[in-house]
């Protein structure tokens, strides 16, 4: 199960974990919350995350009912003829869940992936965006 955050929370914590990749499974893996920044302005929320490593292909974004949850895994590969002689970390896996608003339209995310730094941009709903009243006189 994965913990959740609400979006307006700053507060995290530095692993999740253990998680289990399957309901057979038996075997636990560890994931690293990545370090976010969230802001709010009047269209919406944005999101960055700092995921080194992680390329397009190895990353999961995903929004069930209100729960949005990130996931990487960041590789190095090495050439075939190689090995590692040692190597602290061969792979890092990141996770990362919050809980979304109903206000916020979660079919027009929008998703950037560079250098490292996932950004997300999950706009209002139209009807939930501050609009300006225009006064008439008379």
């Amino acid at each position: 199960m994965n913990e959740q955050q609400d979006v307006t929370t700053r507060e995290s914590e530095r692993t999740e974990g253990p998680a289990r990749t399957g309901e057979s499974e038996t075997r636990s893996e560890f994931f690293l919350a990545p370090d976010v920044d969230i802001y709010e302005d009047s269209e919406g929320i944005h999101v960055w995350a700092d995921m080194p490593g992680v390329s397009r292909d190895h990353l999961d974004i995903q929004v069930n009912k209100d729960a949005l949850t990130i996931e990487g895994e960041a590789r190095i590969d090495m050439a075939e003829d190689m090995e590692a002689l040692y190597a602290d970390v061969r792979t890092t896996r990141f996770r990362r869940s919050f809980a979304l608003s109903a206000e916020l339209d979660t079919d027009k995310i929008d998703a950037r992936l560079k250098d490292g730094v996932l950004n997300l941009r999950i706009p209002r709903r139209a009807e939930a965006k501050p609009r300006k009243i225009e006064v008439s006189v008379g």
